[in-house]
Order: structure tokens, then sequence, then C-alpha cells
């Protein structure tokens, strides 16, 4: 028998993420997040499935927007917004190495797609060249 939800189904991660951006402050301005924040959010939400809200914490904490909060902040806060502890200079540079890996991936993917599109527009260019040299006049 599992303690995960009194429902039958589990809630849907994003769907939580959304009701918990709704109800609290800290969730809405992506602020720096108190170490087990999860238990006050048990507190609160006695009902919410613990699988989906560690899955809704996961894709709010690695979040773009988190992690620019997180390389910038200095303090940690609760539920209720109240101050929970300092951002450690190490969580700092966690996060601003975690968007610098990410901003170099899309840049990337920027490159490698230009550059497929350029050798698409090349091939094109010589289809046409062959198509009016070669085609019946």
């Amino acid at each position: 028998m599992t303690t995960e939800t009194t429902t039958d189904k589990p809630v849907d991660p994003r769907a939580l993420l959304k009701d918990l951006q709704t109800r609290f402050d800290v969730f809405r301005n992506f602020s720096p997040l108190a170490i087990g924040i999860d238990k006050q959010v048990f507190a609160q939400l006695p009902d919410v499935s613990k699988k989906s809200l560690r899955m809704a914490m996961r894709s709010h904490t690695i979040s773009t927007r988190y992690l620019k909060e997180m390389e910038k902040g200095t303090q940690r806060l609760n539920l209720d917004g109240s101050p929970a502890g300092e951002v450690t200079d190490e969580n700092r540079q966690h996060a601003a190495e975690q968007l610098k890996e990410r901003f170099k991936k899309q840049a990337e993917q920027r490159k490698a797609a230009e550059a497929e599109a350029k050798a698409e527009q090349r091939r094109q260019e010589k289809l046409n060249q062959l198509a009016e040299k070669f085609g019946r006049k």
C-alpha cells in the first residue's frame, strides 16, 4: 500500500507546479527555496503525491529563471517568504555553471541548425541550376 496520495491517480507535476506558483510567491517569483521546502509544502498540502511534488520541484529548480535567481540570490526563502538561510557561493557557482552549459548547448544547436539550413539552401540552388541547364525548353 502506498502513501502517495489519497486520490486514485497522481497529480500531473506541471499542474502541481502551476498550483504552487499560484499559491506561493516564492514559487511564482522563482526565489531561491529553503532547503527541505518540500516538508513545508506537505504541511500545507498533505494530499500531494510525493512523486508529483518531487517532479514538480525538479522542473522548477532546473528552470533557467530559477537558476538565474540562484546565481544572484543571497537568501533562501520559506513558503511564507521568510528568510531560511543563505545562498552559498557554492550554490551560486553551481547555478552559474548550469546556465553556462545550457546556453552553450543552445548556441551549438543554433549553429548546427543554421549550418543545415545553409547546406539545404545550397542543395536547392544546385538543383535549380541543374534543372535550368538540363530542363526541357
